[in-house]
């Protein structure tokens, strides 16, 4: 059993084709085919139940891949400690973005990594926070930005507070609710909604706040990017309910509304509270030491 085959069947599993996971390792797939098989004929099991058309795990391939997962991180953390002992950080930092993050440049964070850490691979994620956070108590990624309500932080992993924001109604411009200058959730109660799937982070705050003041509302459409919903509130469709960051500076067609009591959300950096690698504890410290710089600067 080598690390490459590790490497290939944990790549199947997360893109559910041989196809992508060849892509993804840049092999031809023949080549990762081969040894996904000579793999299960070593282990005696069958780790993928595929036809022409369609792969999926099984019960052994699972269990299989949440182990082959550690002993790469494993492996990877070996060789990250070895050139740390030498002075400089290594490895890869895989890092989870939602699409709603509005405190964080990542861009721009990371290429101050990058700057500093040359020998660092970098892997961006996107995905919503539930999923990332799970993904670090797993050890499948390092570091996340996360967004959540009050009422529900984020569990078994390591946070820095980042920012808590109220969220603001946002209409489009002519519609008789852009003239008010503050709303309460009372009066939206008859308002058509844009919002992200039921059950998602970047929903459960709405859910929670009309649900606390006694209001139902009618959310119309479902939709995973800011940019999407603001389209459909452009169109006089419906409202919505956003991060004030998220919206466009100079946006003359949309307008936003505080809401007196309205839902309010928390944005978090989040990275494994057990064990994190040496390229993710850079990247943290780093993180930290601007915002407590920051925060020094605002308080001067």
């Amino acid at each position: 059993m080598e690390l490459q085959q590790l490497r290939y069947v944990v790549a199947v599993a997360d893109e559910g084709s041989f196809t992508r996971a060849a892509e993804r390792c840049r092999v031809v797939q023949s080549a990762l085919s081969h040894q996904v098989k000579a793999l299960e004929r070593e282990l005696g099991v069958q780790l993928f139940a595929r036809t022409s058309r369609r792969v999926e795990i099984t019960a052994a391939g699972a269990a299989f891949v949440a182990q082959a997962r550690v002993s790469l991180a494993a492996a990877e953390r070996a060789v990250a400690e070895a050139a740390g002992a030498g002075g400089q950080v290594r490895g890869t930092l895989t890092v989870g973005v939602i699409p709603t993050t509005t405190v964080l440049d990542i861009p721009k964070e990371l290429g101050r990594f990058h700057r500093a850490h040359p020998g660092v691979r970098i892997r961006l994620r996107s995905g919503g926070s539930h999923d990332f956070a799970e993904a670090i108590r797993s050890g499948s990624m390092d570091v996340a930005v996360l967004g959540l309500s009050e009422t529900t932080p984020p569990q078994g992993v390591a946070t820095l507070v980042l920012a808590r924001e109220r969220l603001v109604a946002v209409v489009a411009e002519g519609r008789p609710l852009a003239r008010r200058r503050r709303l309460r959730l009372e009066e939206l109660a008859d308002e058509s909604f844009v919002d992200f799937p039921e059950g998602s982070p970047g929903r459960i705050q709405s859910d929670l706040a009309f649900r606390a003041a006694g209001v139902q509302r009618d959310v119309v459409f479902e939709a995973m990017t800011p940019d999407l919903m603001l389209d459909l509130v452009r169109e006089g469709l419906v409202i919505a309910l956003l991060a004030p960051a998220v919206i466009p500076k100079g946006a003359e067609d949309l307008r936003t509304i505080p809401i007196t009591a309205g839902p309010s959300r928390i944005e978090y950096l989040a990275w494994s509270d057990f064990n994190p690698s040496p390229a993710a504890q850079a990247f943290i410290d780093g993180l930290r030491d601007r915002e407590t710089h920051k925060h020094e600067e605002d308080l001067t």
